[in-house]
């Protein structure tokens, strides 16, 4: 029966009741079909302990950028110079979380989710990077993790996610071997100011990232290029990974530690010895540079030659600041990547061949593919390292265009995309791999860095002209599914 049918059984006061009544039944409907689809995929078969859960970030979803005492961060001196974002976004007001968290957590609460994921702005509560304190946000975070608390949500709280103090850039940032002691006061901070109610800690987000498209390839904040802002930038965010360790473990009791990687499957072009030259770099970089000297590995320098040079900004003892004892790893994938050799390509001999030209099947609104394997790959590949104790997905998600019908968004690709990576989460799982969560990203639409608002990865559809909120199909997916 359809809308059409229905006006003609009845008056139109009672068929537009009847309307309303088919639509939650038709929605509701197609939520158990989607899921139906995926006879195998149940909450049931990821154990009682499993965690589920969204997660955000900081500059990307609070606005507020210069309220209540906050200073500039290097994104919001970024995006305020021309020609740096798409369509000139920023995140000056974005979801506007700062104002509006009491609603977003309660979103989440309703799509039967475990766990908020969520980064602390350090130019919030040290508007200067380092000394005086801005109790009022302090008081913030206080806010969100009793909104957490208070609605059975356990709150996970990710020290940094890219946003540095700008007062500390034009100090050097990540270049400058001080910033181990810069970070070492934030943590302190934090840890003792929230430590009695947060126990799930995060250290950094994805290293690799910030440093390569920050201070390598230019094109995040804070905009440097070339090797000889990207390698000391390594050399420091890993020692401030492993002393953010030690300084959550002697400052909150009973904490749970980790920090998180973002990680692609690498696969070669042809399979072929020169494309295995790529193949072995590329994965270098992006899935062993942090991971291996905090085991006590050392950097991947055979591997990736350029890292020789990080030998000019290592101290004696630093091997040995390097490694921390995480009680899990979080891991970070959407998708895979394909390389090829070159050899007149610098540092890396091969380069990426894009989806769009090997003929990939599915491609997200990001221009990545959607190859679900590439999950179970990593879990896999880190999985494998001694000393990893537990594995964290701590994001996966897609963008695809979204589109607002009487008020619904019917993101049917993004539902295939999450059941089809599940399962392959769940294959490594059944497989015996000790994977202890899924954390989607993200609870809602929110600025993407140097893409602006032109992506969507949300659960959660935002309006940000009104900051009105939708919840996708998706979302209601994921309440169906973990109901």
């Amino acid at each position: 029966m359809n809308r059409r049918q229905l006006l003609r059984i009845a008056g139109n006061s009672t068929a537009m009741l009847l309307m309303n009544d088919f639509e939650i039944f038709s929605k509701q409907f197609q939520v158990k079909s989607e899921l139906s689809n995926h006879p195998g995929l149940k909450k049931s078969a990821f154990g009682d302990n499993f965690l589920w859960g969204a997660s955000t970030a900081a500059y990307q979803i609070e606005g507020a950028w210069n309220a209540d005492g906050k200073e500039e961060s290097i994104w919001d001196n970024f995006t305020h110079k021309k020609g740096k974002i798409k369509n000139g976004d920023n995140g000056d007001i974005s979801c506007d979380f700062y104002h509006l968290y009491p609603q977003d957590i309660d979103i989440l609460k309703s799509l039967n989710l475990d766990v908020f994921r969520f980064s602390t702005s350090w130019s919030r509560v040290l508007p200067d990077g380092t000394g005086v304190v801005n109790q009022k946000g302090i008081d913030f975070y206080h806010r969100v993790i009793d909104k957490c608390l208070e609605s059975g949500i356990q709150p996970w709280i990710n020290l940094y996610h890219w946003d540095l103090p700008q007062a500390l850039q034009n100090k050097g940032g990540w270049q400058n071997r001080e910033i181990i002691n810069w970070f070492s006061e934030f943590t302190n901070l934090i840890t003792r100011s929230y430590g009695d109610k947060v126990k799930n800690w995060i250290v950094l987000n994805e290293p690799v990232a910030f440093t390569t498209v920050g201070h390598m390839v230019g094109i995040h904040a804070p905009g440097l290029r070339g090797i000889k802002n990207f390698v000391p930038s390594v050399h420091h965010a890993a020692m401030c990974q492993a002393e953010g360790g030690r300084i959550i473990r002697s400052n909150v009791k009973n904490a749970n530690i980790g920090t998180t990687f973002s990680c692609s499957y690498v696969t070669p072009w042809k399979n072929h010895e020169r494309d295995g030259v790529a193949v072995e770099r590329w994965d270098a970089l992006m899935n062993r540079l942090f991971i291996e000297p905090s085991l006590g590995m050392g950097y991947p320098v055979k591997s990736l030659p350029v890292l020789k040079k990080i030998g000019d900004y290592i101290k004696d003892g630093d091997m040995e600041k390097l490694v921390f004892d995480f009680d899990f790893i979080g891991v970070q994938n959407y998708t895979r990547e394909v390389a090829k050799y070159k050899w007149f390509i610098p540092y890396m001999k091969g380069l990426e061949i894009k989806p769009e030209k090997r003929g990939a099947e599915e491609i997200t609104e990001m221009g990545w593919e959607v190859y679900p394997e590439s999950i179970y790959e990593m879990i896999k590949q880190f999985a494998a390292y001694n000393g990893v104790k537990k594995i964290i997905i701590t994001e996966n998600g897609s963008a695809f265009p979204d589109q607002v019908t009487n008020n619904r968004v019917h993101d049917i690709a993004r539902i295939s995309y999450y059941q089809r990576y599940l399962e392959q989460v769940l294959r490594a799982k059944n497989e015996g791999y000790n994977v202890g969560g899924y954390f989607c990203w993200s609870l809602m639409d929110n600025f993407e860095w140097s893409e602006g608002y032109n992506l969507r990865y949300g659960l959660v559809y935002i309006d940000f002209e009104t900051q009105a909120r939708i919840i996708k199909d998706s979302g209601l997916w994921f309440k169906e599914f973990l109901k």
